[in-house]
């Protein structure tokens, strides 16, 4: 992998990763831009404890423009956009409108492939594995940051999802807090902890859906099942076999094989409704250990986190999607409409041939 850094017109930075050594990026941004003014601020609920990004100029983001005014497109003549060069393997640069900037952590945007008619399904396994490269370089860099505490690498995907621009793109979130998700696990784990004398709840967990029947699929260095209390229709986590708290802790077996299981798993999802169907809408979160200090964990460190990716869809069955209604986002009692064991069975009939 080669690592390229620029800079935009407006001074935001931009990286290219190339699959090959001797890529040479030297475009300029073209674009008449002014400096990027932000209005970021992190306001915290007094009552239940948690943060809440306030983020006004991104009232003026970029709105599903048409294909030819893709701002995720390389530049091609007259036609200017995000990536100043006619071509990329795999770029990131900061956001324009990002939800967190400054003293407030830093929002990133990850291009998969310079193709727009393409997904991170339909990437081959070379080029998912530079995307992997580049999330775990992101996540390295991003933790040096003063203001960053936990960083987060995710992909919406689909318009149902409320996707805006529908090149393959995800985005990196660095936040200058622990999650309020996260936080949660961190409280089960040290919860864990002191009931067993020093069991890793992540390690109990897994041992038991390995045993169950919600194992979607399992290879040398990873297993994918839908938990026990899903939340979503179709949720799949996905877990190195070897606990680590962060991408950077992945071996080399480990990153090697990942393509070839979340290419599956991508396309399993795209086939759950059957034939017809459009292309199934998702979420895929990665989870990571904070890289702050965890103190109010009660003797939990960041070894005891477990990487994992959760994936899932907010589609229910054919032509109809689950909306959080009241006691979902009223109360955050989700109720799931189909049974976990249901969903690991749909994910295991739509395997490759």
């Amino acid at each position: 992998m080669k690592k390229t850094s620029t800079r935009l017109a407006d001074g935001r930075e931009l990286i290219y990763y190339d699959l090959s050594d001797d890529t040479v990026r030297d475009a300029a941004d073209r674009r008449p831009l002014d400096a990027t003014v932000t209005t970021s601020e992190i306001r915290r609920d007094p009552l239940l404890g948690d943060s809440v990004a306030v983020a006004s100029h991104r009232q003026g983001r970029t709105y599903h423009p048409p294909a030819d005014e893709c701002p995720l497109c390389p530049s091609e003549g007259d036609r200017l956009s995000e990536i100043p060069d006619s071509s990329y393997d795999v770029v990131v640069f900061e956001n324009r409108f990002p939800s967190l900037a400054g003293d407030s952590g830093r929002c990133e945007v990850v291009c998969f492939t310079s193709d727009h008619h393409a997904s991170f399904g339909s990437l081959g396994e070379e080029q998912a594995r530079l995307v992997l490269d580049a999330w775990t370089d992101r996540t390295s860099e991003l933790s040096h940051l003063p203001s960053v505490e936990q960083v987060f690498c995710f992909e919406n995907r689909g318009a149902e999802i409320g996707v805006t621009l529908q090149h393959p793109h995800g985005q990196i979130y660095a936040y200058p807090f622990t999650t309020p998700r996260t936080s949660l696990m961190l409280r089960q784990v040290a919860a864990h902890k002191e009931v067993t004398g020093g069991a890793n709840l992540f390690d109990t967990v897994l041992a038991e859906e390995r045993a169950g029947e919600r194992v979607v699929l399992e290879s040398d260095h990873w297993v994918a099942y839908v938990p026990y209390a899903a939340h979503w229709p179709y949720e799949v986590h996905l877990y190195p076999k070897r606990r680590v708290p962060d991408l950077l802790g992945l071996d080399e077996a480990a990153r090697t094989e990942f393509p070839q299981v979340y290419l599956e798993l991508l396309r399993r999802f795209d086939r759950i409704f059957g034939e017809g169907e459009s292309p199934t809408p998702y979420i895929a979160a990665w989870h990571q250990a904070p890289f702050g200090a965890l103190e109010e964990f009660d003797g939990v460190t960041r070894d005891d986190f477990a990487l994992h990716l959760e994936l899932f869809t907010i589609r229910r069955t054919s032509g109809k999607l689950k909306f959080l209604a009241g006691s979902e986002s009223g109360m955050n009692v989700f109720i799931n409409d189909v049974p976990p064991e249901r969903a690991a069975e749909r994910l295991r009939e739509v395997a490759s041939s």
